[in-house]
Order: structure tokens, then sequence, then C-alpha cells
């Protein structure tokens, strides 16, 4: 079967970096969320393009995440890790040089006794009650935490994509009481923080999924663009059925196409043809077509009666639909569309 290709645009990457870093001032570090294998994008090859960029600084998910970004970054690059130290961690952290952000106390303990000469940094619970110490096990362990080479101390924002939100001016107070006194950099906002203002970006942030293209980030330029080969053009009578469950039936003579590709590949079954109140498009040249029937495992068909000739390809994430669009068919978020893009695609990089 011919294979889809997933094209990563990183002159646009690069541009969205320098966009939401021109929206703090000088002092402020921008630094790049390169979690989920860069948001599916490929963690090796975004964190290079980003390093060239200027981007010193990044952050991943979980310590496995940096092995294939560690030889991929320039030299003197940190790489930080939100989990912490877990109780697996200790080699990975020493031979990769990271900067765990210790969540616990009982990873404080872990960190300062398996590599007590090691940088860290210490993430709080401003309200999000996910990852990080509350104000009381913080006002215990800051002194202990402070005395140490603490690097970095960072929260995170639950409602920052809602700038009206209540919770975002809570969690904004919260923070600054529990930093209050703090010699070392303070970070709290991903992107959608940063696009909060200035009161939100103390000495560092973090965007993730606004370098990629996606919401809150508007005037984002996409980053992903994906084209699914034809494999076969068949025609369909008044009356006939297409794919699983008769779910689609013709209703004038028809020209349809079968595409590589389907839920195997991140595009949701839920997009197709008559789920969840859908109406999906995939483009050839900048025409739209329906997919009509169901998105099954490998195949995606596709109504392309009203094109003058048969395309070689047809897109189904481009400038026209974006992964936000994609996403409100499917009932989801952008993130979700661009970390489910899965491992059968071609990746191919332009631009950087």
């Amino acid at each position: 079967m011919t294979v889809s290709t997933l094209t990563i645009d990183f002159d646009a990457l690069i541009a969205n970096w320098q966009a939401l870093d021109a929206k703090s001032a000088a002092s402020v570090e921008t630094t790049a969320v390169i979690k989920a294998d860069g948001y599916g994008l490929g963690s090796g090859a975004v964190a290079k393009a980003l390093c060239q960029a200027g981007v010193r600084r990044f952050f991943v998910a979980a310590a496995e995440e940096a092995v294939p970004i560690r030889d991929a970054i320039c030299d003197g690059a940190e790489i930080c890790v939100f989990s912490g130290h877990g109780a697996g961690d200790t080699d990975l952290i020493r031979d990769l040089d990271l900067i765990p952000m210790l969540n616990s106390t009982a990873q404080l303990d872990r960190h300062l006794t398996a590599l007590p000469h090691r940088g860290y940094g210490v993430q709080l619970d401003s309200g999000m009650n996910r990852l990080g110490m509350e104000p009381a096990e913080w006002a215990e362990t800051r002194k202990r935490a402070e005395g140490g080479d603490l690097r970095l101390v960072m929260s995170h924002l639950a409602c920052a994509d809602e700038p009206d939100h209540p919770m975002n001016a809570r969690q904004l107070a919260c923070f600054k009481e529990m930093t209050a006194g703090v010699t070392v950099p303070r970070a709290l906002s991903a992107t959608g923080g940063i696009l909060l203002g200035s009161d939100y970006h103390f000495d560092l942030v973090r965007p993730g999924i606004g370098l990629y293209g996606g919401l809150p980030f508007a005037e984002a330029q996409p980053v992903v663009t994906v084209s699914l080969p034809v494999i076969q053009v068949r025609d369909v009578s008044v009356g006939e059925s297409v794919g699983y469950g008769n779910n689609w039936v013709a209703g004038r003579p028809s020209r349809i196409a079968t595409v590589a590709a389907g839920y195997a590949d991140g595009l949701h079954r839920v997009i197709g043809n008559g789920l969840n109140g859908a109406s999906l498009n995939v483009y050839a040249d900048g025409v739209a077509c329906p997919v009509v029937g169901r998105v099954s495992m490998d195949l995606i068909t596709v109504d392309i009666t009203d094109l003058a000739q048969e395309p070689e390809a047809l897109q189904i994430l481009n400038a026209q639909q974006t992964v936000d669009d994609l996403a409100d068919i499917a009932g989801t978020i952008g993130y979700e569309i661009l970390t489910s893009l899965g491992r059968r695609y071609q990746r191919r990089y332009v631009g950087g």
C-alpha cells in the first residue's frame, strides 16, 4: 500500500516560536515543549530546528523522551523533565544531563540522595491538582530545595485557554505567594499563558501547541500538511453504497477515490461521514471533496465526482483544514489530532 505523507514545515515552526517569543519582554526566556515526540512530528528533528532558531531550553514529559533529543540539540542546551525524578530515572538523568522538575518531597529526597551535585527544578501546584508540591509541602521543603542546585521553579495553568476564566487570576496569585523571595527563574505559562499577558510571563515561558500551529495561538502558521495517496478510483451507480455498514449511498452517479490512511494513522473513525454529525472534506489543489462512508483502519473513501481530473493525492490537513478544524469535527482538541498521527506516514521535513 502506498504510504501517506506528513510534511512538517520548519519555517512555519520557527516563525511561530519567534512570534510567541516576541509577545514577552526581552528579559523573558522563551523555551519549547517537545514532549510526545515533538507533538507527533519527530522530537529530534523539531529540537534541532528550534535550537538553530535560538531555543536553549526544552521540556519533555518523561526522561525517556530526552534520548532522541540530546544529540540533536546545541551544546549547552538544557532538557527539563516535567515528571521529575522517578524511581528508575537516575541513570538517564545523569547520562543525558537532564533537569528533573521535582514534584514532591519524595522526589527531592531521591534526587539529592542519588545525584546530589546535579541541577534540578521544582514544580508547584498552584491549584490544578495534578503535579507539583502543594503550598504546605513547599513551605516545609523550600529551605532544603533552595539549598541545592535549584535551577527553576514552575507551575502550570489549568484554564489559560479561556482568558476570562477566574482560575487564571487565582493561580497567578497563588504562584506569586508561593514563590515570593525565590531567587532562581520562575515559570508559569505555556502557550495560553503567554497570550494572557506580561503578568503571567515571569522569567521563562514554555510554548507547546502554539509552536505546532494549534489553538489558542490563533496567529500561528500551519506547520503540518497530510497528503493521502489515491490507491483506486471507481464508478458508483445511484443506490450503491460505499464502505462498512452501507453508511453512505450514492444519490447520483459518482466517482469514488479510495485513499491510503485511516484510524490506525490517527484519523479518528468519528470524523467519517454520518458519525458525530461530521461533514469532512479533503482537498485536491484547494478544491473540497467530501469524505463518504466510514473511516476504516487503513482506508478512507472520497467523492471526487466534481473534479475535472483524477488526483494522485488528497490533503486532509493543510492551510484550509487545520488540526483544530479536524479536531472540531472529531469532537476533540488539536493536541490529540497531532499526537495521534501514526508511524506509517512518510515524514517529510521542509524549510528551517
